[in-house]
This record gives C-alpha cells, sequence and structure tokens, in this order.
C-alpha cells in the first residue's frame, strides 16, 4: 500500500527540514520526501496547515497491564497513546505481577502486536517483585525485548543493588529510568512542602524527597558508567544537578511532565485529588526553572508519566487517593501551547523534546523523516483552539487537572508503520 502526504509543513529534528513538502509512503516505510510529488498514492492526505512531524516517544506510561485493568489496558492505553500523536510509548513495570522476568515483557509484546494501535515496549523492573531485596532478570528482560530497566513508582533505596544494576545497565548498553525518591524524607506527605498546602491542612513533601536521590543516582551513574535518565524532574535544583552533571561529561539525561512545567501547588484550591501527583506540583519559581531548562536544552524529553486510576479511587480526596494523573491525550497540546506558543521552545524543539531525543537515549531507529526511515509520523494542527475535555477521552482514566481548560494545539492523525492508527474523525462527537 503507498499513501501519500501532501502539502505539510515537515518538521524533523534529524534532518533539520522545517519546510512545506510531500512525503510518500510505500508499505512501512519513507520512500520519498520532496517539494511536490507527482506519484499516484491509494490515499492521499492533505497535511495544508498542519505540522508533520516524526510520531512522538514517551517514555514514561503506567498501562496497568498485567493485574490492574480495570485502569487501563495495553489495548486502551495504546489507542489513548495513538490519539495523543505517540506512535511508541514505554510501559513502566509496577503492574501486578511486577515486570521482573522475560514472560511478563513478552506478554506486554505480544498482546501489543496483536491488539495495540502502536509499537508498545516494556521496561523491566530493577529488582524482583519492586522489593529492593535482589536484582531482577535484567539480562532475560532485555533479551526478551526490553529497552531500559526502572523501579519507577519508587526509588531502589539499597545503593550498592542499584550500583550492581547499573553495571549490568552498562554492560548491555541499555538506560536506567529513575524515579527519585527518598522515601525515609517522605512522612506521609501528599502535596508539596509550602505555605499553601499549610493552609489547606496537607502534609508536604520537600524538594529534597526527590533532589537527595537524583545526587545519589548521578553519582552512581558516574561511577558505573551508565546511562541515566531522571524520570519526572520537578524541582529548580534538578535542572541545575543535570547541567552540573553534563559538564561533567556524565551519561544523564532527564525529563519533564506537563503538570510540572505548568501548574503549580497554588493551583490546588480544593480537595481534588487531581491535582495529586507524585513528584507534587512545586512552586512557581520550580516551574520557571524547569521552562529555561527545557528551553536551554538542559532537560532532554517531555514524557507523560499517564498513571490512569478509577473514579472511585480518585474520589477519596488528597490524603487517600492514589498519586498521578493521565497524559497521553493532552500533552501535545498542552506542550504547544504553553512552551511553544509562549517561546520556550519551538515547534522544532517540540519534535526533539518528544520524539527525536527520546529515540537516541533509547537507541531506538525513530525520531526521523528521513527517507528509508520506518513512517512513524504525526500531523498536528496548530491553528485550532478548544477545550480539554476528558469525556472524549480514549484512555480508561480520566484523572486530569485539565479538563476544561482552553489550548491550542491538535494531534490530527497517527500513522504507525504507514498505516493510519488515529484520525480525529474517529472521535466521539
Amino acid at each position: 500500500m503507498t499513501l501519500l502526504i501532501k502539502n505539510g509543513h515537515v518538521i524533523d529534528p534529524d534532518t533539520k527540514a522545517d519546510e512545506v513538502m510531500d512525503l510518500l509512503i510505500e508499505d512501512d516505510t519513507i520512500v520519498k520526501r520532496d517539494k511536490k510529488i507527482e506519484e499516484k498514492a491509494d490515499k492521499v492526505i492533505d497535511a495544508s496547515g498542519l505540522y508533520v512531524m516524526p510520531g512522538f516517544i514517551d517514555m514514561h506510561v503506567h498501562l496497568r497491564d498485567p493485574g490492574q485493568e480495570a485502569k487501563e489496558t495495553v489495548v486502551t492505553g495504546s489507542k489513548a497513546a495513538a490519539r495523543g500523536g505517540f506512535t511508541t510509548i514505554l510501559a513502566m513495570p509496577n503492574t501486578r505481577p511486577v515486570v521482573d522476568n522475560p514472560d511478563v515483557v513478552q506478554y506486554v509484546h505480544q498482546k501489543a502486536k496483536n491488539l495495540g494501535a502502536i509499537h508498545v515496549l516494556q521496561v523491566g523492573a530493577i529488582t524482583k517483585g519492586q522489593k529492593g531485596e535482589e536484582l531482577a532478570d535484567i539480562e532475560g528482560m532485555v533479551a526478551a525485548g526490553s529497552p531500559a530497566i526502572s523501579e519507577d513508582g519508587k526509588s531502589v533505596m539499597n545503593t550498592k543493588l542499584l550500583r550492581d544494576a547499573m553495571k549490568v545497565a552498562a554492560r548491555l548498553n541499555i538506560p536506567v529510568l529513575s524515579h527519585c525518591e527518598d522515601i525515609n524524607l517522605v512522612e506521609g506527605g501528599v502535596v508539596n512542602a509550602d505555605d499553601h498546602g499549610k493552609k489547606m491542612g496537607f502534609r508536604g513533601i520537600t524538594n529534597s524527597v526527590e533532589d537527595v536521590i537524583i545526587a545519589r543516582d548521578i553519582m552512581v551513574a558516574n561511577d558505573t558508567k551508565a546511562s541515566l535518565h531522571l524520570c519526572h524532574c520537578s524541582t529548580k535544583d534538578s535542572v541545575k544537578m543535570v547541567a552540573l552533571a553534563k559538564q561533567e561529561g556524565i551519561h544523564v539525561t532527564a525529563e519533564v511532565c506537563p503538570h510540572h512545567f505548568i501548574l503549580t501547588s497554588d493551583d490546588i484550591v480544593s480537595d481534588d485529588a487531581n491535582y495529586k501527583m507524585n513528584p507534587p506540583l512545586r512552586t512557581k519559581a520550580d516551574v520557571e526553572a524547569l521552562k529555561e531548562g527545557l528551553k536551554s536544552g538542559i532537560m532532554d524529553v517531555i514524557s507523560t508519566d499517564h498513571a490512569p486510576h478509577t473514579e472511585e479511587e480518585k474520589s477519596a480526596g488528597i490524603r487517600r487517593a492514589p498519586f498521578g494523573i493521565v497524559g497521553l491525550e493532552t500533552v501535545a497540546a498542552l506542550t504547544y501551547t504553553e512552551l511553544v506558543l509562549e517561546k520556550y521552545l519551538t515547534p522544532m524543539q517540540m519534535a526533539e523534546k518528544m520524539s527525536y531525543n527520546p529515540s537516541k537515549i533509547l537507541g531506538l531507529d525513530k525520531g526521523s523523516l528521513a527517507v528509508g526511515k520506518k513512517a512513524d509520523i504525526v500531523l498536528f494542527d496548530p491553528n485550532v483552539t478548544y477545550k480539554i475535555d476528558k469525556t472524549k477521552f480514549w484512555s480508561k482514566g480520566k484523572n486530569t487537572p485539565f479538563d476544561g481548560r482552553t489550548v491550542t494545539g491538535m494531534v490530527k492523525t497517527t500513522i504507525v508503520d504507514g498505516r493510519v492508527a488515529y484520525d480525529s474523525k474517529m472521535d466521539r462527537q
């Protein structure tokens, strides 16, 4: 099958293309890119007025499958991801059972291949059962297709065990995705430790809960020569430490989520657990530092930390509800609205942080619209303005603080391996 994308504004960080061009796709591969392609095609998409970008790659997604399918599944999560412009996502291992062996990795990959809309890559746990006592079968999981390891949802508090894992990761040439949280410092906190949280009567989580582990993990990565990727950074000092580590030649990259570069703890005005996430919403100073870090290139990636929960769970209030919000279907619009339109990022930098940089960190042959590359593509409309409506989400999770927020920019079409995985006409009207 041939697919021709006409008149789109191609934004490709790999080749630095930034102009209106046509793309011709045969089966799953881009075979031609030119100003005007005259060849006939089985399907033609008019992309006039749209950005044509390499398909987004989310390095941080919770699919809840296996074990918590009431919250999300490989199928519903991958469909939500396609609606958000993602052609590849990484699934975190804190499922039930934990993804700590090749069999569970293969289960997720096979289910995604048979039933999913996009590429799903299952991350392996660092320790067995995520108990922090002994290493999981890292080599076996990597052989089964895991692109990285992570203890996400918690930190490996035993530093020697973490060092052993990083040695294995360095030998296997895979990154370690680090959730930075010193559990001994949390002390029952549920929001940021600041005056606003105190006034509302909530226990606070200090910046040091995150920063202490960031510092530790950077030092261990330096010792082991492992590639360290810091998940969902939320503090101003995380930006400083990443900058310093890069100056010292340490292999460290970092991601920021939209809720952390948009919202502050002051946005919590009621006992609404849709504003409860881990790490928590921080201060204006932290938000500004994160945005500047993204702008300068210190912070490499924009991810979602998509964390679906049931409505019942999230209705329990901030003290008792689980941490986490969904993000797959809102991240592109939020990034464009809050960072591109506000001149923190260019459209090219948006594509870098949502596609090209993740592909390089993970060693994937993706994030490019060059001839010969696989046709993983997103068509993004930068002109449409609308309100986010959680009732239209394809994810099972509706837990978002952004419901009703006015944004500009919408994913119109997502193409995976040359086939349309999502078109906005599919949406519930």
